[in-house]
């Protein structure tokens, strides 16, 4: 273009890279800093929405990012820490929090000759922060100053990228080429399109409204280019949150569709509210030139006009995200068996619950077992079905807990309270199980991906202890669904056996590695795998002695085991003897 240079692209390029890592520098040093504290006030986070809006507001306002803000609820979300309707209010707050730096970057367009209108330039002090930042991250040791200097030195490469940029865009205020650009982006379309696109790109909408904020410096950018650009960087904005959910659960991805239907609805509405009155009334200021203080103000109205219209709508905001990621329509008969209009007759639901929970605990232990087959020979289409067992248990569980919670509040028989009590206690035992089976699975996929290949003693001994976890998970399966009391007592002799072949295997291969036979690779793969096989052992301890203390009307198990165990010639001594041969590992 006529007017500008080589050297002006080539700064102008520069100064955005030096902007850009500015800006990241900050908010990860800012993150650092204060991070997890911010993480354990919003984890504590109560179901008052103007507690948790307010809390938005502020993490985001001091880490100046509604992306990390929204990527923290996101997890929050998936790990179960925060409920969806919690995360909408936490969100919108991030919304306006987002607004403080456009405000601070505003402050570079600040003129005039007075020294105390001149101090508050960033480009005044900032080589004073940048020294004080340089002194704290270089000869300090603390890890909390340290990062307080990364802040300061962030914020100081941010604006001195900032001048660069707003050098090298002033020439082309006089470009006509460059003008009638912009003016395109009058069409409210085209506008959103550009801030939605530029903001998806660099997936900060602080630093997308800071380039606006440069090129509005060189006095080319109008209001009515710039409103249209403003609302479409907050929907650009959501994209790093989107990414953040993929691989979470559902409610985590929800809690980003919030997200990203927030702002669009927001834009939508008001852009079109503007455009409207604009017709009617031909605001003068839309043909006016835009500033960095103007468009500061224009970013903070919109999210706060955003804000004001749709926070008496979180129900419905949460209601659309359940819509756009319904719950998984499962077509099999137990999920169609829990009819909630069969809780007025408490026997027939008790019934009810009780097929569902049995078919539960039979995809528990085929899944389990299915990972244990993958350990010797792994297979990808195998790997899905455990990850399907895996996840139906899951839903399974989330089902018949909710049911049986609200079946506990009926009028229940002695029989039918005994049942309901058995079924609910017995849930997350058969669901950690299929838990287990998942970490095994990746073991298998470690020892797949690497190539790693056990020695013949520990596949012997691996061999051994899946057996015997095999021989228990059938045990403990026949206790809790026929209701087999003999089954259920032979269930303690085998863990005990499975905790002594636990430590057996691990004292083998320190052996091993003593006599370089193994690595230490090989030892974490196959501490996971014992592990696991160990803690399933554990769990089918907890379901057959429920199944006792429950056939003996709350009878205490653990003094009864004590007894037992004394007890040398007693049926669990026996039978405990009996494992033991069983299930023989030869010493090195």
């Amino acid at each position: 273009m006529e007017g500008i240079s080589i050297f002006n692209i080539i700064n102008l390029i520069g100064g955005l890279a030096i902007f850009l890592f500015g800006m990241t520098l900050m908010g990860e040093a800012l993150e650092r800093r204060a991070g997890n504290q911010l993480k354990n006030v919003l984890s504590k986070l109560t179901t008052n929405k103007y507690k948790g809006f307010l809390l938005g507001l502020v993490v985001t306002g001091i880490i100046q990012s509604s992306s990390a803000t929204t990527v923290m609820v996101v997890g929050f979300v998936n790990s179960g820490i925060m409920a969806l309707k919690q995360a909408i209010n936490v969100i919108m707050g991030a919304n306006i929090g987002t607004t403080v730096t456009p405000w601070l970057l505003s402050l570079i367009g600040i003129e005039g000759d007075v020294w105390y209108v001149n101090i508050l330039k960033p480009t005044s002090f900032t080589p004073i922060l940048a020294l004080i930042g340089c002194i704290m991250y270089c000869f300090l040791n603390d890890k909390k100053k340290k990062h307080t200097g990364l802040v300061l030195l962030g914020f100081s490469v941010l604006i001195f990228g900032m001048e660069m940029m707003s050098d090298a865009v002033k020439p082309l205020a006089e470009v006509e080429g460059f003008r009638n650009i912009l003016l395109l982006f009058s069409n409210p379309v085209l506008g959103v399109l550009a801030g939605a696109v530029l903001t998806a790109i660099i997936q900060s909408s602080s630093a997308s409204v800071g380039i606006l904020q440069i090129l509005a410096a060189s006095g080319a950018v109008t209001m009515g280019s710039a409103i249209p650009i403003i609302m479409g960087q907050n929907i650009g904005t959501c994209v790093t949150a989107m990414i953040s959910s993929v691989g979470a659960n559902k409610n985590a991805r929800r809690a980003a569709l919030v997200h990203l239907y927030f702002n669009i609805i927001g834009t939508v509405v008001w852009l079109t509210v503007f455009s409207v009155l604009n017709y009617i009334f031909s605001f003068a200021f839309v043909n006016q030139a835009a500033t960095p203080f103007t468009i500061a103000i224009a970013h903070t109205a919109f999210n706060i006009l955003s804000t004001a219209l749709l926070f008496p709508f979180t129900k419905q905001l949460e209601w659309l995200a359940v819509r756009s990621i319904p719950d998984k329509k499962d077509k099999s008969e137990e999920f169609k068996l829990l009819d909630p209009r069969l809780l007025t007759t408490p026997s027939v639901a008790v019934n009810r619950s009780r097929t569902v929970a049995v078919a539960m605990a039979n995809t528990s232990v085929e899944t389990f077992k299915q990972s244990k087959t993958i350990l010797k020979a792994y297979d990808k289409d195998l790997a899905e079905k455990i990850r399907e067992g895996e996840s139906k248990v899951d839903d399974l569980e989330d089902m018949l807990g909710s049911y049986l919670v609200k079946l506990s509040s009926k009028n229940l028989s002695e029989d039918n309270s005994q049942e309901s009590y058995k079924l609910l206690h017995l849930l997350n035992d058969f669901e950690r199980i299929s838990d287990h089976a998942v970490n095994l699975l990746e073991s298998a996929e470690e020892i797949y991906e690497k190539q790693l290949v056990f020695s013949d003693e520990a596949k012997k001994e691996i061999s051994v202890m899946m057996e015997a976890v095999n021989e228990i998970l059938d045990l403990a399966l026949r206790a809790f669904v026929d209701n087999d009391l003999r089954a259920a007592h032979a269930v303690e002799p085998l863990e005990e056996v499975i905790d002594f072949l636990k430590s057996k295997l691990k004292t083998q291969h320190i052996k091993r590695l003593q006599r370089n036979e193994c690595t230490i690779e090989l030892g974490f793969v196959l501490t996971d795998i014992v592990t696991n096989l160990e803690r399933v052992a554990d769990h089918c301890s907890n379901i057959a002695g429920l199944v006792i203390e429950v056939s003996q009307n709350s009878f205490d198990m653990h003094n009864f085991l004590k007894t037992i165990k004394r007890d040398p010639g007693s049926e669990f001594a026996r039978l405990f003897d009996s494992y033991m041969e069983k299930y023989t590992i030869a010493a090195d």
